[in-house]
């Protein structure tokens, strides 16, 4: 419940076709189990107090009754406990049969919802046994108790009002127009799907994708649950699918043919940070019936998967493809530039690291659309004081490989000029005495590239622009930027893909050779010929700040939240002092370098993150940081 993860879980019991006390027994030993592991929302199949498959049986009084008294059973199992349980029988109302799903919690029957599509086509008939939901907002009575019923019931927590949720019942999921839609649109985070889905070839595949889509399209998590082991077999088989998704991702899927628990924790703040952001989405509550439920917020232990890279695929194909992704939409959006602009040539300042490695890359890809030499790329190395043999050494066999036009342009005596036209001693390695070196080497760059009649590529990368890791009116400003909303953690799987794919062994060789280089500026004389300045040591592991900047950023999630988040993905990797120290540098330094964002130059968005001030991130440049620092105080 902290920090709006709600442990969800469905579940599969194994039952016995029309034996409702069996069926209840078996309910309420899987409401134990779920109990023990903090479940909060518990969703059983399709009819699973009687079974799906009893057809005609559904009409004998016998088989209704008990399945009155398998409800009541189950109610007496949930006693004590305020998780919220979901369980599918057939009910009589005002003459008329229904295929139903009540809701319970602590004993109680919290509403009854019926289902509203009912199939009736190649092996379903389900029209012949149950009428379809009716209209308005009805009440029956239970135990004595007067209970809500109807299709548009929302259930919503007192202490924590983004939980809120709602069910459908198998077919309304697969219909044109699901209930689902107006209920998420009414405020339910999370969709209930009780099913009795059998299996055909494909359909599991079909099924998750169909669970997974409608999380996407509607904002919300999304638990279904399918009837399994025990049902009839006459002509069907039914496979226990158990599905749990959140904004189209899959959280858990548990395959088929099985039966128990399958557990999963959904982000319901993360559902309504989404759904604000969306004005798309397009609120309605006025037209449902709400109905609150009172539940302890407690700290949910997290079993869901928190990428550490969250930019980057764990899957070695969706790695491959997103890298082949980014570099065709670089590569389009800088022809494109080339092609408007008519310029004769691009200018790219090469250092031998690996953004400006990644921008040469892109800009020979935009070369071969253009259908124009690499001859055109003019690269241009500016060594000074802290440049190393190993960074030029590679950085000039990757041009020359490459076939650019390469000129080294020693900028140490322009340096020292300007420090002494501005009476800067050398001796003093302050800020001045880097800054002075990356806006030498930019005036050079725009120098060539008016010379020359060509654009100025610029190099740096996205999570450097988050934490204002460039030097302004230096490597801060070019005339298009190609790495803009490429974050550093994916720039090194992306240049590591070429070196894989490319068919030139020189060219793999000088790649590999740049991947494995440490990330540095190097503004700061080398120290027996090795880079004596690690970006990382200094600003922190951009794997961290990767991590900061898609949650607390994209997703807007609470410092503490981002705290709690990343000790969960990077487990023993980095303690909690070292999180704490470098999230909150990250905070600092991203209110404080805003104004640095606010005057960027183009750059093609790739992915969901973007900073441009024209496109995904608008802030003040004079914004202040202590709200979010704040939180931090004391953890």
């Amino acid at each position: 419940m902290q920090d709006g993860f709600i442990k969800v879980a469905s579940a599969t019991p194994e039952i016995r076709v029309a034996d409702c006390k069996y069926n209840a027994n078996a309910i309420n030993a899987l409401i134990g189990e779920a109990n023990t592991m903090g479940v909060k929302l518990l969703v059983f199949p399709e009819l699973c107090v009687t079974g799906y498959s009893c057809h005609d049986l559904f009409y004998q009084p016998a088989l209704q009754k008990a399945a009155l008294e398998g409800l009541k059973a189950v109610c007496g199992a949930s006693e004590g406990s305020d998780m919220l349980v979901a369980i599918g029988l057939p009910l009589e109302f005002r003459g008329k049969l229904y295929n139903c799903a009540a809701v319970i919690q602590n004993g109680e029957i919290l509403g009854v919802i019926p289902k509203k599509f009912l199939p009736n086509y190649n092996e379903f008939y389900e029209a012949r046994q149950f009428a379809p939901a009716p209209d308005g907002e009805l009440d029956i009575e239970l135990f004595g108790k007067t209970v809500p019923f109807g299709s548009g019931l929302l259930f919503e927590c007192k202490e924590l009002p983004e939980f809120t949720f709602a069910v459908e019942i198998c077919e309304d999921l697969w219909a044109p127009n699901p209930p689902s839609i107006a209920l998420a649109l009414g405020g339910a985070t999370i969709i209930a799907n009780l099913s009795a889905s059998n299996e055909t070839i494909g359909k599991d595949s079909y099924r998750k994708d169909l669970v997974v889509g409608q999380s996407a399209r509607l904002i919300c998590g999304y638990v279904f649950a399918s009837a399994g082991e025990g049902e009839s077999t006459g002509d069907l088989v039914f496979g226990g699918h158990r599905i749990i998704a959140e904004n189209g991702a899959a959280l858990a899927d548990s395959g088929l043919y099985s039966t128990g628990i399958t557990v999963s924790e959904i982000d319901v703040q993360r559902l309504i940070l989404e759904r604000c952001r969306n004005s798309s989405f397009i609120t309605d509550g006025e037209k449902s019936r709400r109905i609150p439920f009172t539940m302890r917020i407690e700290n949910t232990a997290l079993t869901r998967s928190i990428e550490a890279l969250p930019f980057v695929p764990q899957s070695a194909d969706e790695k491959d493809k997103r890298c082949s992704d980014i570099l065709a939409m670089q590569a389009h959006g800088l022809a494109k530039r080339i092609r408007h602009t008519g310029c004769k040539s691009v200018v790219v300042g090469i250092s031998g690291g690996l953004d400006s490695c990644l921008a040469l890359l892109v800009c020979a890809e935009a070369m071969k659309l253009l259908s124009r030499p690499n001859s055109d790329i003019i690269t241009i190395t500016m060594p000074c004081f802290g440049t190393t043999e190993r960074t030029r050494s590679n950085a000039e066999k990757l041009c020359n490989i490459l076939g650019t036009t390469l000129r080294v342009i020693d900028i140490t005596a322009s340096v020292r000029q300007h420090f002494t036209d501005i009476s800067h001693d050398e001796n003093n390695r302050n800020t001045t005495y880097e800054n002075a070196q990356a806006r030498e080497r930019t005036q050079v760059l725009m120098d060539i590239a008016n010379e020359e009649n060509g654009l100025v590529i610029g190099t740096g990368d996205l999570s450097e622009l988050a934490l204002g890791w460039a030097t302004y009116n230096g490597d801060h400003m070019s005339m298009y930027g190609v790495n803009a909303s490429v974050p550093k953690t994916l720039v090194r799987h992306i240049v590591k893909y070429y070196s894989q794919t490319t068919e030139n062994p020189a060219l793999r060789d000088v790649l590999l050779a740049i991947f494995e280089t440490p990330v540095s500026p190097e503004l700061l004389p080398a120290k027996d010929g090795e880079i004596s300045q690690i970006t990382e040591d200094l600003v922190g592991p951009y794997e961290l700040h990767d991590f900061f900047l898609y949650y607390g950023i994209r997703w807007g999630f609470p410092p503490k939240k981002v705290y709690r988040l990343a000790r969960h993905a990077f487990g023993e990797s980095y303690d909690g002092d070292t999180v704490l120290k470098w999230l909150k540098t990250f905070y600092k330094r991203f209110f404080a370098q805003q104004f640095k964002r606010s005057c960027l130059p183009d750059g093609v968005k790739v992915g969901s993150v973007s900073l441009s001030p024209r496109g995904d991130w608008r802030m003040p440049s004079d914004a202040c940081a202590a709200a979010w620092l704040e939180q931090l105080e004391g953890l």
